[in-house]
């Protein structure tokens, strides 16, 4: 079902069992597990699917070693079970990623972790090798029945050395042990989205769709047409993250506050250097605050992260100055001889992670679990709230919400998700080379085109090499996109706007390749599907651009200014020589 007839159904009558509210990977989530039971439900979002929290994770696909420290057992075996399940079910976009923690004590942290465990101390601190070697012993004990990534293993100071000689030479010992990571994490939610609409037809989603309170029901504003639609839900999911509280209050629901959310700011780094520094493992090592942080090769550049501040506000969250600074020097503490310029950092995001409230002085001390609260009696419509959780238990927590919605309904779970692939994980081969060299010759593609389709879409590259294949096709400006690629998106992966092009569906902008000549080839194709005249497509421009340096420091004007003197100056040094 299209945008156009959801809005018609919708205006016609607007009666709905449930009604989900943010598209972000946990409302998605909530979504496909109702709609698999035969439930009539909407999904609004008044952004861009994916477009919050769900876009600024650390990539990561994680247990969470360190809430060991914190008693959260429950959570770390959960979401190692949903880590391997996402391993089997998203292998286009979830892989193993060896995962190195560089150890500079032996008995450092024991008094203190034990401290925290018991809740008697807040402080953060440095880890020594017998409390990381107690960590990684109970990861490989709840992982023990379905081994699917190697055991954990320890090296001497001699053998670190030898395999990442930039290391910090103070080193003691380091420990290996294996998690995963996610390679493009707005689009597993859009396939999510449209492999259970394809499945239920009669599920209905709309993005760019801002829900608040109605006379005498909810409406649901078009923020693309303007208009303004009755929706009259039985039941409301809200699956806003950090903007639970401000939702609650936007549809009239009576609730005490839920959210004390942080924000976490992450930067994807250009540096050659620091990448092969890496050889291919993510370092996860302590700042020295004692606050953990991440470093990884996350699509030929580094991802490195995170903060973790108090913020009141999601919508204003975005990488301070101070921040930025703060990652930088982490990565100095850990590889000394390796500077991060900031010429060297192409893109940063900010996502606030959405825990429940706490006064708790140290933000790690937060619980990273999930719960829902049902709000009755205070509003017009019963509201449940999915509070807390972290991306890798998307799946589970969506189902702990499904499963309280089907028992207020009276309704029975006639399938599960716990083996169900997504997207192009589906018929995923074992022989990806193979499978690759078979469409290239079955659409007439290149091998190196089908592989790189494959690398995007899974197994959805089928697909996507079909269409390539029936018309004239042609690689955008200065990258490995086509216009039919993007045309393809455009028609198939609910896009309204140009940053759901650039920022979500595509990797273009995270990257680092964007530029103005590809930002006006992509928007030229944009405007011709979508119909828009010079004033739409002059905005839409002006508005990414100003999006782009605001939350992702880029001024891409600056950076053409840039390109356009280097340009200059190699084709004078060519003429030169």
């Amino acid at each position: 079902m299209n945008r156009i007839q959801t809005i018609a159904g919708l205006r016609e009558n607007p009666d709905v069992d449930v009604l989900v509210i943010g598209g972000g990977i946990n409302g998605i989530s909530v979504f496909r597990e109702l709609a698999l039971q035969g439930v009539d439900v909407l999904l609004a979002e008044k952004g861009d699917y994916c477009g919050g929290a769900s876009a600024a994770l650390s990539r990561m696909v994680h247990g969470g070693l360190r809430y060991l420290e914190n008693g959260e057992f429950k959570l770390v075996r959960e979401s190692l079970l949903e880590r391997d399940r996402l391993l089997k079910n998203a292998p286009h976009y979830v892989a193993p990623l060896p995962t190195t923690v560089p150890i500079f004590d032996l008995f450092s942290g024991i008094a203190n972790g034990a401290f925290r465990f018991l809740g008697l101390s807040r402080r953060p601190g440095r880890r020594g090798a017998l409390v990381i070697k107690t960590g990684l012993a109970m990861y490989d004990f709840f992982t023990a029945a379905r081994r699917i990534v190697p055991t954990h293993k320890f090296r001497s100071r001699a053998e670190t050395l030898k395999v990442w000689p930039a290391i910090n030479p103070a080193i003691r010992n380091s420990a290996t042990y294996y998690d995963a990571w996610v390679s493009h994490p707005e689009r597993l939610g859009t396939e999510m989205l449209r492999d259970t609409m394809n499945e239920k037809p009669s599920a209905r989603a709309l993005n760019y769709a801002r829900v608040s309170l109605g006379d005498a029901s909810l409406a649901l504003n078009d923020g693309l047409s303007g208009e303004t639609l009755a929706v009259k839900p039985r039941l409301v999911v809200n699956a806003t993250g950090g903007w639970i509280d401000l939702t609650n209050s936007a549809i009239g629901a009576v609730a005490p506050k839920f959210m004390g959310g942080t924000k976490g700011s992450h930067l994807i780094v250009d540096n050659r250097e620091l990448h092969d520094a890496l050889d291919g493992h993510m370092i996860y090592y302590e700042n020295e605050d004692g606050r953990i942080c991440i470093l990884f090769p996350y699509l030929g550049n580094v991802l490195v992260g995170s903060t973790d501040i108090r913020v009141d506000d999601p919508d204003q969250a975005r990488c301070e100055d101070d921040e930025r600074q703060y990652i930088r020097q982490s990565v100095s503490f850990v590889f000394p001889d390796i500077e991060i310029a900031d010429t060297d950092i192409v893109f940063q995001f900010t996502g606030v992670r959405p825990l429940p409230i706490s006064r708790d002085s140290f933000t790690g001390r937060i619980p990273r679990d999930h719960f829902c609260e049902l709000i009755e009696g205070a509003g017009i419509v019963p509201t449940l709230c999915m509070i807390g959780g972290k991306w890798t238990t998307f799946r589970s927590f969506g189902e702990l919400a499904a499963d309280i919605v089907l028992e207020r309904l009276c309704r029975q779970r006639i399938v599960g998700t716990e083996n169900m692939p997504i997207g192009g994980g589906r018929h995923f081969p074992m022989a990806p080379e193979k499978w690759c060299a078979e469409r290239a010759a079955a659409h007439g593609l290149s091998l190196d085109r089908t592989r790189s389709l494959f690398e995007r879409y899974g197994t959805g590259a089928d697909a996507v090499a079909a269409y390539l294949a029936a018309g004239q096709d042609e690689l955008l400006p200065g990258s490995d996109y086509s216009a039919r690629e993007i045309r393809y998106l455009i028609a198939n992966e609910y896009v309204e706007q140009l940053e759901d092009l650039l920022l979500r569906r595509t990797t273009i902008a995270i990257t680092g390749a964007l530029t103005c000549d590809l930002l006006d080839a992509v928007l030229d194709i944009l405007a011709v599907e979508k119909s828009w005249d010079a004033a739409r497509k002059a905005f839409e421009r002006t508005d990414f651009l100003a999006l782009l340096q605001r939350q992702h420091g880029v001024d891409l004007d600056q950076l053409s200014q840039k390109d356009q003197g280097r340009s200059a100056e190699c084709a004078s040094t060519r003429k030169s020589a």
